[in-house]
């Protein structure tokens, strides 16, 4: 496992084609925006393994959708 520090405001770039941006802090949360293609999955990790279906998950968190024809991106708090 890699373990980053990132500030609000800064991203991780995943592949060429998913970031993770850090949007929020607050007390023990973290809001996290992620831009990703429409074909790339995006579930959170704890539904991820009580989900065995297979089938992607549009957003399965408090989410902001802003979606372009080729990607997306969501805001999560989790």
């Amino acid at each position: 496992m890699l373990v980053l520090s990132r500030k609000v405001g800064e991203s991780v770039q995943i592949g060429s084609d998913v970031t993770l941006t850090i949007t929020r802090l607050s007390g023990g949360r973290v809001q996290i925006g992620i831009t990703a293609p429409r074909e790339v999955a995006i579930r959170r990790g704890e539904l991820g393994l009580l989900n065995s279906d297979p089938a992607p998950v549009q957003v399965v968190a408090l989410a902001t959708e802003v979606s372009t024809e080729n990607s997306q991106s969501l805001t999560l708090s989790l």
